[in-house]
C-alpha cells in the first residue's frame, strides 16, 4: 500500500494538544492534575474521548470494565483488529500526557482513514484505558489486564481511602461488577497491541530525536526494607557500640546505588525514607525504606536484587540490628515483538529520522496486554525527561511527528509477519 497517499491535516499538533488540555481539565483539583479510577472526572474524560471516536467514525463505548472503547471496522465487519491507545487515568499532581497522549493520537489517525474514505485488511479498535497508575485502589494495569483477561476478581473487594470498594465504586459508576470477565479479548480477535507513549526519560532529547521505537519494557522488583536498633541521647551515647538503624540504612542507600551502577540498563532507587523517633536529639532506633530496581532484561535484575539484598544482611550483622525484609513486588520484562519493532522502525525512519532503539524503565499498559497478544511501543520525546510531574511537556511538532509515525504504521501495517517470524 502506497502509505504516503495519506496525510494528516496541518493543523493535527494544535488539535492534539488542545484535545489534551481538554482530558488535563477533568481533575479532581483546581490545583493540580489528578484523575483517578472511576471517578466523575474519569467520566468527564471518557465522554470526551467517546465524542472524538464517533467524529473518527467509531462505534464506542464503555467497555465493563470503564474503559473507553472505539472500532473502526475494516474492509469487511468482523475482522481481527490491530489495538492502539494508552490510559485516562493519572498519578496525583500529574503531567497532562502520560497516558493521554496515546489516545489522543490513536484516535486522530483514525479520524484520518475515515475522512480519506479509507478501511484496511483489519479491524483497528482504539482503547483509553480507565486504570493504569493504580492511584485509587493501590493495583495497577486493571483496564488492560480485563482486555487481556487477566483480571483479578479479588480485587474488586480492595478499598480506597475512604473505604469504599472497588466494587461499590463499579456500581456508583453504571458498571455491573460481575460482567468485568467479559471486557476480555480472545486472542484469535486481535493482531497486536501498540502504543504511543512519551518517554518519560531522558534518552531522545539528549540524542536530538523526537520519536524512538521500543526494544523492551523493564521488569521490576520491589523491597520493604525495616531495620531496628536502639534509641538513646544523642549527646551521652558514646559513638562506638551505637546501634543507629538510620546510619545502617544510609549504608544501604549506598550499596543499591554502587549496585545498579555496575551494569547498563539497570537502574535502582530507594524512593522512600521513614526514620523513628525522628528527633533531632535522638539516635534513630528504626529506619524503613523502599527499594525499586528495574532493568530491561531479567538475569541482570535478579543478580542486582540479590547482591543489594545480601549487603543489607551483611550491614545489618555487622552493626548487630535487626533486619525484616519483604519482597512485595515482582514484575518480570516484557520484550516488544520483534516483528512490530521492525515495522514500527520502518515508519519512524520513512519519516526522515534517524532510528533509535531504546528500551522503557516505566510500566505500561503493553505489559499487560502481552498476556493476549504481541505489543509494541513508539515513544515520543518529553523535554528534560520529566513525567509524573506538572512540568512535564512535549513539543506541538514532536507531537505531530508521532501521529505522522503512528498513521504510517497503522497503513503499512503486515501482520503476516508475525507469522512469517513464527516460522524461522
Amino acid at each position: 500500500m502506497d502509505s504516503g497517499a495519506l496525510t494528516l491535516g496541518p493543523n493535527l499538533g494544535p488539535e492534539i494538544m488542545s484535545q489534551i488540555d481538554l482530558l488535563a481539565a477533568c481533575s479532581e483539583s483546581a490545583e493540580c492534575l489528578t484523575r483517578s479510577y472511576l471517578t466523575d472526572q474519569h467520566a468527564r474524560a471518557n465522554d470526551l474521548v467517546l465524542g472524538w471516536m464517533g467524529k473518527a467514525g467509531m462505534d464506542c463505548g464503555v467497555d465493563p470494565v470503564g474503559n473507553a472503547l472505539g472500532r473502526y471496522e475494516g474492509r469487511r465487519p468482523g475482522l481481527p483488529a490491530l489495538i492502539l491507545g494508552s490510559h485516562l487515568d493519572t498519578v496525583r499532581d500529574a503531567g497532562k500526557y502520560d497516558g493521554m497522549l496515546g489516545v489522543v493520537t490513536a484516535i486522530a489517525c483514525v479520524k484520518a482513514l475515515k475522512d480519506a474514505g479509507e478501511r484496511l485488511d483489519f479491524a483497528i479498535e482504539v482503547v483509553g484505558f480507565g486504570d493504569e497508575e493504580g492511584v485509587r485502589f493501590q493495583s495497577t494495569l486493571l483496564g488492560s489486564r480485563a482486555l487481556a483477561g487477566t483480571f483479578d476478581m479479588s480485587l474488586l473487594d480492595k478499598r480506597d481511602v475512604d473505604g469504599m470498594t472497588m466494587a461499590q465504586a463499579m456500581r456508583d459508576f453504571g458498571l455491573d461488577p460481575a460482567r468485568v470477565p467479559q471486557a476480555a479479548k480472545r486472542p484469535d480477535q486481535v493482531l497486536a497491541y501498540v502504543e504511543l507513549h512519551i518517554e518519560q526519560g531522558p534518552v531522545l532529547e539528549a540524542e536530538s530525536l523526537p520519536l524512538g521505537a521500543v526494544t523492551s519494557i523493564a521488569g521490576a522488583t520491589r523491597l520493604e526494607v525495616a531495620i531496628s536498633g536502639t534509641s538513646g541521647h544523642a549527646g551521652t551515647v558514646p559513638m562506638v557500640g551505637r546501634k543507629d538503624a538510620l546510619a545502617a540504612a544510609a549504608e544501604a542507600v549506598m550499596a543499591v546505588e554502587t549496585i545498579c551502577c555496575g551494569a547498563d540498563e539497570l537502574v535502582g532507587t530507594v524512593g522512600r525514607l521513614e526514620v523513628a523517633p525522628g528527633a533531632v536529639n535522638v539516635i534513630p532506633g528504626e529506619a524503613r525504606f523502599s527499594v525499586d530496581i528495574r532493568a530491561a532484561e531479567d538475569m541482570p535484575r535478579h543478580r542486582a536484587v540479590n547482591a543489594v539484598i545480601g549487603e543489607i544482611r551483611e550491614i545489618c550483622a555487622r552493626r548487630g540490628l535487626t533486619l525484616e525484609l519483604e519482597r512485595n513486588h515482582e514484575s518480570p520484562s516484557c520484550p516488544c515483538a520483534p516483528w512490530l519493532i521492525e515495522q514500527i522502525a520502518r515508519a519512524i525512519a520513512a519519516e526522515g529520522i534517524a532510528l533509535r532503539r531504546l528500551p522503557s524503565g516505566a510500566g505500561h499498559d503493553a505489559m499487560a496486554m502481552a498476556a493476549l497478544c504481541d505489543v509494541g511501543m513508539l515513544f515520543v520525546r518529553c523535554a528534560g525527561g520529566i513525567s509524573h510531574n506538572p512540568a512535564e511537556a512535549i513539543t506541538m511538532e514532536d507531537a505531530a511527528s508521532g501521529a505522522r509515525a503512528l498513521l504510517r504504521f497503522i497503513r503499512d501495517f503486515e501482520p503476516e509477519a508475525r507469522r512469517a517470524v513464527a516460522a524461522l
